[in-house]
């Protein structure tokens, strides 16, 4: 079964793109690779084919209700999206060297973080766990399908469970969170050039915060949950001309509306007015 849902989606040029991410050259397939890719799939995982070299290239991901939830005040999470945005996020897992994940989710959902529905290696499997609160038990941890890094607060003495890397990060005073650029560096010393954060949601905005990710994905699912667990959460401003607005992409993603946006293009505007650079109605899906 797993083989034919693989076979399933060779046929757009995954296998071709998928080889030309693990080429060692920062470059995009635009000679013989790209023409025996899908358009849309080549436009939409170009931006992690430019990964630097020598850098670590962090792409995070949500997925949300219209109104903005993650899940159900209960926990419930499966499935706010549907198959075609987690078919994405396999192939994420595919073209990443890393997939990260924060312990809420991990304690939630029991992700097993695997590229069970595309080609393509699994990625390190890393786990926030600042306060080592998680048990022995998670799929991650038991099921040895990838390599899996553990990351915990300096002078925590909780072993990792058997098999599982363990890493001891400083963390800090007021929130008790992980130095994530410590965090980044320890990765890029491993040598990974793309990092996935994968959720929750704090964890996102962990990242996105402490300006680390270039790219931050949302998809957007013609759901309304009503009340539940927030999408992302950051320190409120005090006037929109603060916020941040993004160059961005929109996909249509299954019956999902997937928002791809350029962090690196972020800025803040006056008034927070928009810029016009596509007035008028366009119909995008």
């Amino acid at each position: 079964m797993e083989s034919t849902r693989r076979a399933d989606h060779d046929d757009d040029g995954w296998p071709r793109l998928l080889a030309a991410a693990r080429d060692t050259a920062p470059r995009a397939p635009s000679t013989s690779a790209a023409p025996a890719v899908a358009p849309a799939l080549l436009d939409l995982y170009a931006p992690l084919l430019e990964a630097p070299r020598d850098g670590l290239l962090l792409v995070g991901h949500l997925g949300q209700s219209l109104d903005g939830f993650i899940a159900t005040e209960g926990g419930d999470s499966r499935f706010i999206t549907g198959h075609d945005n987690i078919l994405h996020l396999h192939r994420m897992r595919a073209l990443c060297d890393a997939v990260i994940v924060g312990a809420g989710t991990v304690a939630a959902d029991d992700p097993r973080l695997t590229t069970r529905e595309v080609a393509g290696p699994n990625p390190l499997r890393v786990v926030l766990d600042p306060r080592r609160r998680l048990g022995p038990r998670h799929q991650v941890f038991t099921d040895r399908a990838a390599p899996t890094l553990l990351v915990h607060g300096t002078g925590v003495a909780a072993a990792a469970p058997p098999g599982v890397e363990a890493l001891a990060l400083p963390v800090g005073a007021a929130d008790g969170g992980l130095d994530l650029q410590a965090l980044v560096e320890a990765l890029r010393a491993r040598g990974c050039r793309r990092g996935f954060v994968e959720g929750g949601a704090r964890t996102v905005a962990g990242f996105l915060q402490a300006g680390l990710l270039a790219r931050l994905q949302v998809a957007v699912a013609p759901l309304l949950i009503g009340s539940g667990r927030p999408s992302i959460r950051l320190p409120a401003a005090a006037s929109l001309a603060e916020c941040l607005r993004t160059g961005h992409r929109v996909f249509r993603m299954g019956t999902d509306v997937l928002f791809d946006l350029d962090l690196d293009r972020a800025q803040r505007r006056a008034g927070g007015m928009p810029s016009a650079e596509r007035p008028g109605l366009q119909r995008i899906v």
